[in-house]
């Protein structure tokens, strides 16, 4: 009888042993394919993407290649090649925003654009910058980096650091120097 307890605890250890062995093989297996998966969810190529709001496009999105990483724990979406983004006011004037790599943030709105960054109003107001942010929720513009404004004056500002509402009625500068024209008429 005792035998037969040893016998049975024995096959039981044994049988154990090599489900926790299987285990560990398959957990191994699981971690190789989670690194595998590593990447984006969804690559797109020659993206031409249009907003519309009732009917009216409010906005048009280009770029080359947008990498998907919506499945991340912190979603975002990178654009690595550039993005070419033209918005259009109410009475169809266009905003256009142009940068060499564009990565948006899907939780909090939040747009990093860097590389020649260029924005041109519809009155030919040119800003041009390395890096800019744009908080998309609050219609908010700001960076730390070097930025040069040219007006369709022909007025220049060159500063560093600067944030400003998304129309530029409301603008912020750390630092700046430039050659601005007065209407003395008015």
């Amino acid at each position: 009888m005792e035998f037969k307890k040893i016998q049975t605890k024995s096959i039981v250890v044994l049988l154990a042993t090599t489900m926790l062995f299987a285990c560990e093989g398959n957990l191994n297996e699981v971690k190789q394919m989670a690194n595998q998966l590593q990447g984006p969810q969804s690559t797109t190529k020659d993206i031409n993407l249009f907003y519309t709001d009732s009917g009216k496009v409010q906005a048009n999105l280009r770029s080359p290649k947008m990498l998907d990483f919506s499945q991340e724990e912190f979603p975002y979406r990178e654009f690595p090649i550039g993005v070419e983004v033209d918005f259009f006011d109410e009475d169809s004037t266009k905003n256009t925003i142009i940068s060499d790599y564009a990565i948006i943030y899907n939780i909090t709105n939040l747009i990093d654009l860097r590389g020649n960054v260029v924005i041109v109003t519809s009155d030919s107001t040119e800003l041009n910058s390395q890096q800019l942010y744009w908080d998309e929720s609050e219609n908010w513009l700001f960076t730390d980096q070097p930025y040069t404004i040219k007006m369709p004056n022909g007025a220049v500002n060159d500063g560093e650091g600067f944030d400003a509402n998304q129309n530029f009625d409301n603008f912020n500068s750390r630092t700046n120097t430039g050659i601005q024209y007065i209407d003395e008429q008015q």
